[in-house]
């Protein structure tokens, strides 16, 4: 028994670490139904899609139809699509297939959508540094930069292209999380007055939603000159561009804002930001607003696994760059200048955590 048992285990430990080998095409297949615009055709018929239908919507006169159909079958196994079989009159079954709650998310005409990220994270040049986390690990540097020679934002600022795609996976995230924390911290924002900075805002997508929810507030959106210089204007007067460098220092503000920026830093760099915004934050009554992941290793909601996959990436990416447990944002917080906080859990990969001096 104990022996059939092992053999058991060795089985499933197999067909795991194949799973894993392989797990890359799982990235590669969404890009591709992304890139011929699969869910938006299905979408468009407004019912369940033949193989036929979705070759003619493509539109290419060399369309491989064994390769669509594979590409179909894969992602109805992996459940990013349902299908049906439909029987025709001539006794022919064909497969049908229908959008659901994954593939809802792949629309490209639509706001809520994940297809920047789709796009940014499966680019080669994001791609590439996962062939060297040896190298990094053996001979120090971020993978990042011993594949591009450029660290992550540097690069960003010499390739507009890839800065472009930056900013649309960043707003893309930005508009899914917002909505999140503007509905799960109601009282946060009515409770805050002035000004509200956010830092390494972007374009704009996080603040100016805030601003539409909270119209009481006035929104400075803060960033490097390159990212501000390609924000778009808004037609709300509450909200301000303002270009800088958060490690100089930081617009004055009653409230700060701060969604997935610190987990790029490292812990030293980290300090110096938090350091700036309590310099920015006059008054003792004053907040800071911080949207990021906090680590639980043995939490069991549904973005737990992911979490653990985020700090591969701010490892391989981000000279310093980390996914934190609460005992280590309660070091950086202090060491910051503030030292009380709380974390509230919502319904999203990251957590709110309200800091105060």
């Amino acid at each position: 028994m104990t022996t059939q048992t092992n053999d058991d285990a060795m089985l499933r430990g197999q067909a795991q670490i194949f799973q894993y080998i392989y797990g890359g095409f799982d990235g590669m297949a969404i890009r591709c139904c992304v890139e011929l615009r699969i869910a938006d055709i299905i979408n468009n018929h407004g019912r369940p899609t033949s193989l036929s239908e979705i070759s003619t919507a493509i539109g290419s006169p060399s369309i491989n139809i064994d390769g669509l159909r594979r590409l179909m079958m894969f992602l109805v196994h992996r459940k990013v699509f349902d299908w049906t079989v439909h029987e025709s009159e001539e006794g022919e079954c064909e497969p049908l297939y229908s959008l659901n709650h994954c593939s809802k998310w792949l629309l490209c005409d639509t706001n809520v959508s994940l297809v920047p990220m789709v796009m940014l994270r499966t680019n080669p040049i994001a791609a590439l540094p996962q062939h060297v986390l040896s190298r990094s690990i053996k001979e120090g540097g971020t993978a990042f930069k011993i594949v591009h020679g450029q660290e992550f934002f540097d690069l960003c600022m010499l390739n507009s292209d890839f800065n472009n795609l930056f900013n649309e996976g960043m707003a893309c995230t930005a508009r899914l999380t917002t909505d999140v924390v503007i509905s799960s911290y109601k009282e946060g924002f009515l409770g805050s007055k002035g000004t509200l900075v956010d830092v390494g805002g972007g374009t704009g997508t996080a603040i100016s939603e805030i601003i539409k929810a909270y119209p009481h507030l006035k929104g400075i959106n803060f960033d490097l000159p390159h990212v501000i210089s390609s924000a778009p204007s808004y037609d709300d007067s509450n909200i301000t561009h303002v270009a800088g460098d958060m490690f100089i220092s930081v617009p004055p503000a009653e409230t700060i804002f701060m969604k997935w920026i610190l987990h790029d830093w490292s812990d030293d760099d980290c300090i110096k930001i938090l350091q700036n915004c309590r310099k920015a934050i006059s008054k003792e009554t004053g907040k800071l607003i911080i949207v990021d992941i906090v680590q639980q290793p043995k939490a069991r909601d549904i973005f737990n696994d992911i979490r653990f996959t985020y700090d591969l990436v701010m490892f391989s990416h981000f000279s310093g760059g980390r996914e934190r447990t609460e005992n280590e944002w309660k070091k950086l917080l202090k060491e910051g200048g503030f030292g009380h906080y709380n974390i509230i859990k919502i319904p999203a990969l990251q957590s709110i955590i309200e800091a105060f001096p």
